[in-house]
């Protein structure tokens, strides 16, 4: 957490300070352990130089059994003041001189120990053989303390302390002046890019400082500045063309909207007083004239009559389709229940509704345009009713089911059926697969249907077999 969260200034300096300082811990640890061994290979050599010297002098006092002689030569050691004791023993391992003469001769060794030096429970001590010639006269023993070494470490700490200030200034010093040419650019790079971000202002450019990898980095920024600015430009261009072709699209279909309307208003009544004329003609013809129409006469005019109120009833078709791709939808709350159950009972008459199979499902409310919803169940209500009708035991089943956050819808039944290599054309405007004659209909239903669900954010689709069943579905979102 040394580094987060805090600007690069501080983390470039925090960096090299913590460099400079782990580099002059380890030097000093290095140092350190090196005055440690080198001081004490220096002391043993010291003490052993002492005590070839010592046992060299002491061979004729040994010899000689002369004590005097053997502490004067003893005596000798107060020129080194970190000797805290030393001894002669003769021949025979017994104590024969020591140093200083005032400390208790049970401070020194019993016997003479093994030739050589070591450390000791913080001192340095060893045992070296006075000799003449091949014959052992006794030994030397030596005993130092280790003041020498802990002076010269508080001299190394000093030392080591003041240069390590020393380094950490300078390494504030340095690291001010070495991280500006580092963190300058960069900071230069993020108030640019801050600036862009608070104004959108894309002609900004980052200021280049250096021709090293940072300046680099900005050559490169302020190209990527440069290609979004001309892409912004490019796009208000387009925008504004976009916005002119708009208007100008708009307009036209304004106009064709128009035209629409003055053609459905022309299909409303240009087309229907021909018709309600046609009709009334062939009406007064048959009551004046019953008496001179033969059986052929009187079926041609029932023809003229039905034709012309499919006619009729394929205008009142159009003009639904046509008012569906323009008029807005209301959405509410749909209770599809109570819906279906009224478009039953309008669409049946009472002595038929016994003659078929309802399987009613409960069937999920959904939010819709309650008049739109309406006539999709009127079409695919009729429609199963119709092309069950000719069967001795018709069967209707309506229900839903959540699938993929929508409720679909269907309409089933076990009447004539269709071929399924021909559904893709049932939601289209007369696309028929069956004949006229044989079941009423003008071949706008389903693409009323159609257009209703999909103004409504869903889909239709059809299964079917032919002389078995056709099952229609439709789709509406769940939380539409």
């Amino acid at each position: 957490m040394l580094f987060k969260d805090i600007p690069i200034r501080r983390k470039m300096m925090r960096g090299i300070i913590l460099i400079c300082c782990v580099v002059l811990m380890v030097t000093c640890i290095s140092f350190f352990c090196y005055e440690v061994f080198v001081f004490r290979k220096s002391t043993m050599e010291k003490l052993s130089t002492i005590g070839r010297i010592i046992s060299a002098n002491s061979t004729a006092a040994l010899a000689f059994d002369n004590r005097e002689d053997a502490k004067e030569i003893l005596l000798a050691l107060r020129t080194e003041p970190h000797i805290v004791m030393a001894a002669l023993y003769d021949q025979k391992g017994n104590l024969f001189s020591r140093y200083p003469v005032d400390l208790d001769i049970h401070d020194f060794p019993v016997k003479p120990g093994q030739t050589g030096y070591h450390l000791r429970q913080g001192f340095m001590e060893g045992f070296q053989p006075v000799a003449q010639d091949d014959r052992q006269l006794g030994s030397f023993y030596v005993k130092s303390d280790l003041g020498g070494m802990y002076e010269r470490f508080r001299i190394f700490g000093l030392v080591a302390a003041l240069v390590i200030t020393l380094s950490f200034l300078l390494a504030v010093f340095l690291s001010k002046i070495l991280q500006r040419s580092i963190s300058n650019p960069i900071l230069a790079l993020a108030d640019t890019a801050k600036i862009i971000s608070d104004h959108r202002d894309y002609s900004v450019r980052a200021v280049k400082l250096g021709r090293d990898e940072l300046g680099s980095l900005t050559d490169a920024f302020n190209d990527m500045l440069a290609q979004i600015e001309q892409q912004n430009r490019t796009l208000n261009e387009f925008n504004q063309n976009l916005e002119q072709k708009v208007k100008e699209r708009t307009i036209q279909l304004e106009s064709v909207n128009k035209e629409l309307e003055a053609f459905s208003y022309s299909i409303s009544h240009d087309l229907r007083a021909p018709l309600r004329g046609i009709i009334g003609f062939t009406a007064i013809l048959e009551e004046d004239y019953s008496s001179k129409l033969d059986e052929e006469a009187r079926r041609i005019t029932t023809v003229i009559k039905n034709n012309t109120m499919r006619m009729g009833h394929l205008i009142d078709d159009l003009l639904t389709f046509s008012r569906m791709g323009r008029q807005d939808i209301v959405k509410t709350k749909i209770p599809t229940d109570m819906i279906i159950e009224e478009v039953i009972k309008e669409l049946v008459p009472a002595t038929k509704m016994g003659k078929i199979s309802w399987i009613i499902h409960h069937v999920s409310d959904v939010k819709g345009d309650i008049n739109a919803i309406r006539q999709v169940w009127i079409n695919l209500i009729s429609n199963a009713v119709k092309y069950s009708g000719n069967r001795e035991h018709p069967r209707i089943e309506i229900g839903s089911f959540n699938e993929n956050r929508q409720i679909v819808f269907f309409v089933k039944d076990n009447g004539v059926g269709f071929d399924e290599k021909y559904k893709d054309k049932l939601f289209k405007v007369f696309q028929r697969l069956h004949s006229a004659d044989d079941f009423e209909g003008t071949g706008v239903g389903l693409a009323i249907v159609e257009k209703i669900i999909s103004k409504h954010g869903g889909k239709v689709w059809a299964e079917g077999e032919v002389n078995k069943m056709a099952a229609f579905y439709f789709s509406l979102p769940a939380d539409y």
